[in-house]
């Protein structure tokens, strides 16, 4: 295995059938893992972490730029930032200086059902109880008709105990290799109540918390001077049937709610990246499958105005989406806060990495849990728009927390 020197942070490349190697050597609380359907990324090691301080977020961007020209200046070649930054603004960002890198052609195995032999033993808890989001959805669709604000993202989570520790290698291995197309993360947190601030390199504290998932959704990547954002919403839940599975995504083809929805969505992401970007490419929408998931997706391409606008940057402009949060953007932050009995934490906020020339790659974290210990808590949201039936919503998130439960080998009514 070719690995990137610890000094000068120079990627080896590995040749494609490593990719699973790679995948096997992610070990929980000292590694980085983003698989995307171009290869995989494995950071080991925290040589530093970003320092967190109170600036607002859209400040993020700046920083991570003085801590990487930093990094450069202590010996490191084109060294990069790999980690989470939060939905909202009550937590901060967890980017971290990794020790080394070590990156692998995509994977090339589909495994379609996980292992289901010592599936945990696990109590399931809703949060918010199905029959409340239902109610939930109902007063937001009241809020719609009055014209407060035209979407809203509405989301409920499932609080997972085992009885004994949860194997994160094994649940992100699963994710993986069921769904190579998506983008499967895994990112060291710290524990609850431990912040892992440093603001000086040397060895961090301990970090114990996992933050894993498989996003469909890739929000931006910069690659040179091209720019690709991938987003999604309006969405269909598979079916082992065939003929069913393909009347659904007929469906949502021609769905004008759906179409409605994803439209929102788009133009949100095309009028973040104009400032950014030049012969922006928005072509019309297409329906792609996910293993659990049928969605409308529009892949948006295009050129970079100034190369010193990092993936970072376009990142932060983008984030949230309305395929997340809703329109308008800060009304729907109030309703979602109003209306979900929970703090989101990082699930719907960004995962991935930028390096110093300002390449990078980040996805939407969605399809995700968090993972402390013997605890998980998964979480699934569906896009309230009007004409939303709140039955059908509740079916859409459990549709989406399939992706999770099946990676731990169960399969359970949610």
């Amino acid at each position: 295995m070719t690995t990137m020197d610890s000094e000068t942070d120079s990627i080896g490349l590995v040749a494609d059938d490593e990719a699973t190697r790679l995948l096997a050597a992610y070990e929980a609380g000292s590694s980085f893992l983003f698989s995307a359907p171009h290869g995989v990324l494995l950071a080991r090691g925290v040589s530093a972490i970003v320092p967190k301080t109170q600036c607002a977020r859209e400040e993020l961007p700046r920083r991570v730029a003085d801590f990487l020209n930093s990094a450069t200046e202590f010996g490191r070649r084109n060294p990069m930032v790999v980690g989470a930054v939060p939905f909202g603004e009550s937590l901060p960002a967890h980017l971290v200086l990794p020790d080394e890198v070590v990156r692998a052609a995509p994977l090339n195995v589909v495994v379609s059902q996980p292992p289901r032999n010592g599936a945990p033993d696990c109590s399931v808890r809703p949060v918010p109880a199905p029959a409340e989001y239902e109610r939930g959805v109902s007063r937001v669709l009241r809020r719609l008709e009055v014209g407060e604000l035209s979407k809203v993202v509405l989301a409920r989570s499932l609080e997972l105990t085992a009885a004994e520790p949860i194997d994160v290698r094994g649940v992100l291995r699963n994710l993986a290799l069921a769904d190579p197309a998506s983008y499967t993360f895994a990112v060291d947190l710290p524990r609850h109540g431990e912040d892992g601030t440093r603001d000086s390199f040397g060895a961090p504290p301990p970090l114990r918390r996992t933050f894993l998932g498989a996003s469909p959704e890739l929000l931006v990547s910069r690659r040179g001077m091209r720019v690709r954002s991938n987003p999604m919403a309006g969405s269909r839940p598979r079916s082992t049937d065939p003929v069913e599975d393909q009347r659904r995504a007929a469906e949502l083809s021609t769905s004008d709610k759906d179409h409605r929805e994803h439209a929102a969505v788009v133009d949100a992401v095309v009028q973040a990246l104009r400032p950014f970007c030049r012969d922006l490419q928005v072509p019309a929408p297409s329906v792609i499958s996910t293993a659990a998931m049928w969605h409308l997706a529009t892949e948006i391409t295009g050129e970079l105005r100034d190369p010193a606008t990092s993936s970072l940057e376009l990142a932060d402009a983008l984030h949230p989406t309305p395929a997340v949060c809703g329109t308008p953007l800060q009304r729907a932050r109030d309703v979602i806060a109003e209306t979900e009995p929970f703090e989101r934490g990082y699930y719907a906020g960004m995962v991935g990495w930028c390096d110093a020339a300002g390449d990078g790659e980040w996805v939407v974290a969605i399809r995700c849990a968090d993972i402390e210990d013997d605890s998980m808590r998964l979480y699934a949201g569906a896009g309230i728009v009007a004409g939303s039936d709140p039955a059908d919503e509740l079916a859409e998130t459990s549709a989406k927390f399939r992706t999770a439960l099946s990676a731990m080998g169960l399969d359970q009514a949610v």
